[in-house]
């Protein structure tokens, strides 16, 4: 092969590389609260083809068994803090998700941890770890769960639980919190806003204070006797689901083989390719701002995994520097190869 033969093949196979480099996104980050455990881990522990509990059968019913199989994708790809703008009243538990809206059904019946005033463990179940900020709310006194669940119903301004960057271990983000004096059953709502992506993930627990299992009172999909108490799904079950979930993980897993997730789908969710999009506005609901979730910024850089919003514009400075020098280096052999040509004529 000819000298300027071999330059243009060098070009060729850079050139492609190069232009491939600036598609590279911060991994997505997924989960859901385990303890208390979160409305879709219930029923997914119930079994999605056949669910147990009442409202486990109507969150089918209304939505389907993917929304289960898909436990730990509850999420707002470019959320950045704008929690209440973007998630409508009756709709905060499929943070307005069409797949998960079984779970925004209002019913006393759903299963229910037990709960009791003091400090509390929570736990969250992650199956792609980064770095940012949860945020538990508590209902307030006199919630209703026979009505649809809305911001007001929230404590907003006194969280239960503030963690930021807690370490995950077996497959599990563990933090501490403090539960207020409440009575009967109340609802938990979990924020996860990660700060290296505009992502943030939420969960609905349901809790009973003062004993076990949910009350029976009043509202749609009431009975005559207590909701079962909730329960977590076992290891076994999740890696038995997992071939049948649509959530990406871009390959990106907490390090732990017996909690990671494979992607089980080439196509993303577009979640942190949706980083650096400001969706910033005032409240939708108009609504006093001092009850509201704080803002949990994006402005911190390297996550566990993933990258910053400057990642994209790296791989796009290091992809023209590669096909600058590709450029250069074809010139550079073909000025060469034409001036030995000239020499030996």
């Amino acid at each position: 092969m000819s000298a300027r033969r071999k330059a243009a093949a060098v070009a060729v196979g850079i050139v492609p590389l190069a232009l491939t480099v600036p598609a590279a996104t911060p991994a997505s980050a997924h989960g859901t609260m385990g303890g208390p455990v979160s409305r879709v881990s219930q029923c997914y522990a119930e079994g999605p083809e056949s669910p147990k509990s009442g409202a486990c059968k109507a969150a089918v019913a209304a939505g389907g068994t993917q929304a289960l199989y898909d436990w730990n994708g509850i999420r707002i790809g470019d959320a950045n803090g704008q929690h209440r703008a973007l998630i409508p009243d009756g709709k905060l538990c499929s943070a307005g998700n069409e797949e998960f809206k079984g779970l925004d059904l209002a019913r006393a019946d759903w299963p229910a941890t037990s709960v009791s005033s003091g400090s509390y463990t929570f736990k969250y179940r992650v199956t792609a770890p980064h770095k940012g900020t949860f945020k538990v709310y508590l209902t307030k006194a006199g919630y209703d769960p026979s009505q649809p669940l809305a911001w007001d119903d929230l404590d907003l301004a006194h969280p239960v639980a503030t963690a930021t960057d807690p370490v995950a271990s077996g497959g599990f983000y563990t933090f501490s919190g403090r539960l207020p004096d409440r009575s009967g059953k109340q609802l938990l709502y979990a924020i996860w806003q990660r700060s290296d992506s505009p992502e943030a993930f939420y969960s609905c627990s349901d809790v009973t204070f003062g004993g076990g299992g949910a009350g029976s009172s009043g509202g749609t999909g009431s009975s005559s006797s207590p909701a079962p108490t909730a329960s977590a799904p076992s290891e076994k079950q999740i890696e038995d689901g997992a071939d049948k979930s649509t959530v990406e993980h871009h390959g990106h897993g907490d390090g732990d083989a017996s909690t990671s997730a494979e992607p089980t789908t080439a196509a993303s969710t577009a979640s942190a390719a949706a980083a650096g999009t400001d969706t910033a506005g005032t409240d939708a609901a108009g609504t006093d701002a001092g009850n509201q979730p704080e803002t949990d910024g994006s402005s911190q850089n390297l996550a566990e995994t993933g990258g910053d919003s400057a990642t994209s514009y790296i791989a796009i400075g290091g992809a023209t520097a590669l096909a600058l020098g590709a450029a250069a280096l074809f010139a550079s052999v073909r000025r060469r190869a034409m001036s030995g040509g000239r020499h030996s004529r």
